[in-house]
């Protein structure tokens, strides 16, 4: 049974998705038990791929024995493992906190939470982009209930701009996977690489269009400039623990354009044309989200903003294209995602505690645990700002130092910016919450354990990505070397290579 675990990602939420769907009528606590187990066997799974991953090794796994290009296959290497490990930590502190009583406030919360899950797990390990395109589908679908979950007027409001936003982002997804089948006649990831290579004249033009639609399509789930409009109220509206796992969402519009780029459309004509796009867009996204955060006037849309920032960040560091820059952006993803999450998971620890003013930046209560509170938002303030010791602070010196010639005049001045307005607008903001003086009662309302375990998780990373720099920079850097080496995995994904027998899970190395 072992050549079908790299199968468990997409299954266990899957299952588990239609067990809590269909039995809805359970206890609270029997559905929180199940979420909690189904994300902790998340967890472990993920672990081991990413060990599996870690050693060298590629997975493929060839469903119902259907030989590429023609069957599904998955494919693990080591960018999609570190993005199911990324995954996986994000959703069990996320349903972590949501079991102290957020996922009570609406129906099918856990149910629709494992739903996207298998929706992120199958657009990280699918290798057709057809099956992207489905997987991305599952994800918006689960993401819309979980949006307007508990309902409210601003909720829905933001929910309604979100769904009709991305059902134009899938619409366009679909035309770009017509016009790249009509040129290249296949949507296997490899074999379409293969045929691109080998195109010129009228077909290479068709490629380049349906390429750039590709790219506007991700941009649009990335939330990159100028495309970012929906994503500051979305975030903002959304219950705290879907909004954290929303950290990943723009993350997986990356992901699609690190996959796309460095294995399709490599070494072509389009390639430059994609950079480009990436490293302006990424430029003015960091600016202009520099200056949102300075503007906002409430936690959850300056946290909004915090995640546009590090967005910018990462697709500027894309369109460097260099082995280092991809091994520093690479290591900067897990720490900004997980603690962007821990961030919106923190406010709404301190709405529950300010009455009425909620996360507004004005006089409210005073915090009853003023003291548990203010040391949770310090170390998250902390390390969103990129502040050392922290590994923010690393992860934007690996990306500096991998900028070369002009880009070092665009690149630095802005992310050192953008790092001084987030460590103004975090510090004004802990000024209000934390030493403001205060009118009316001290509430009442206590952090649960629940709750706690929820943060601690997620800020638990940024430590332990200082302590573990070493390995995790290691492992980062040879992510992004494995990218720069696309024949390979056209190779054994096409089965022109010894090390992969379809139908089976094969590891590189094994016997067949």
């Amino acid at each position: 049974m072992s050549q079908h675990l790299m199968t468990l990602p997409i299954l266990i939420p899957m299952i588990g998705a239609l067990a809590l769907l269909l039995f809805n009528q359970a206890s609270d606590t029997r559905r929180r038990q199940l979420s909690t187990a189904l994300c902790v066997a998340q967890v472990l799974v993920a672990a081991w791929l990413l060990a599996v991953a870690g050693g060298g090794q590629m997975l493929f796994y060839a469903l119902g024995n259907w030989h590429a290009p023609f069957g599904i296959v998955l494919m693990l290497d080591r960018l999609s493992a570190l993005m199911l490990i990324l995954t996986a930590v994000l959703a069990l502190g996320s349903v972590l906190f949501a079991c102290a009583g957020e996922d009570a406030r609406g129906t099918n919360f856990h149910g629709l939470f494992q739903l996207q899950l298998m929706g992120l797990n199958g657009a990280f390990l699918t290798g057709d982009m057809f099956n992207l395109f489905v997987f991305f589908e599952i994800t918006l679908l689960a993401s819309y209930a979980l949006m307007m979950h508990g309902g409210g007027k601003e909720r829905i409001g933001a929910g309604l701009h979100y769904v009709i936003l991305n059902l134009a982002g899938s619409a366009l997804f679909i035309v770009a996977l017509g016009v790249l089948y009509g040129a290249t006649g296949t949507l296997n990831m490899a074999d379409m690489a293969r045929r691109v290579a080998q195109m010129s004249g009228d077909q290479a033009a068709l490629v380049t269009a349906g390429a750039l639609l590709l790219i506007v399509v991700f941009s649009l789930k990335a939330a990159l400039l100028p495309l970012y409009f929906w994503l500051p109220r979305t975030y903002a509206a959304a219950p705290a623990p879907v909004a954290a796992l929303f950290a990943i969402m723009t993350k997986l519009g990356l992901y699609a354009i690190l996959r796309v780029q460095s294995l399709i459309f490599a070494d072509t004509p389009v390639a430059e044309a994609i950079a480009t796009w990436l490293w302006w867009s990424g430029l003015a996204t960091i600016a202009l989200a520099g200056v949102g955060v300075l503007a906002a006037r409430d936690l959850r849309t300056l946290v909004a903003y915090l995640v546009l920032v590090s967005v910018g960040t990462l697709m500027a560091g894309t369109a460097l294209g260099s082995i280092d820059a991809i091994g520093a952006l690479l290591y900067y993803l897990p720490h900004t995602t997980l603690i962007c999450g821990a961030l919106y998971l923190i406010a709404e620890l301190i709405s529950q505690q300010r009455g009425k003013a909620g996360t507004r930046l004005v006089r409210g209560r005073r915090l009853h645990q003023r003291h548990l509170l203010g040391g949770m938002f310090l170390v998250a303030a902390v390390a969103v700002a990129g502040l050392p010791p922290l590994a923010g602070a690393l992860g934007k010196a690996l990306l500096m130092q991998a900028a070369e010639g002009s880009a070092r005049l665009w690149l630095w001045p802005l992310l050192l910016l953008a790092g001084l307005c987030a460590l103004i607008a975090m510090s004004r903001a802990g000024s209000v919450f934390f030493w403001a003086s205060y009118k009316g009662e001290v509430d009442s309302g206590r952090v649960t354990r629940p709750q706690l375990a929820g943060v601690l998780w997620l800020l638990a990373s940024a430590p332990l990505l200082v302590a573990f720099a070493g390995p995790v920079s290691g492992y980062t850097q040879a992510t992004a070397e494995q990218l720069a080496e696309p024949q390979a995995v056209i190779a054994r994904l096409l089965g022109e290579s010894p090390a992969l027998q379809f139908g089976r899970l094969t590891i590189e190395g094994e016997s067949p």
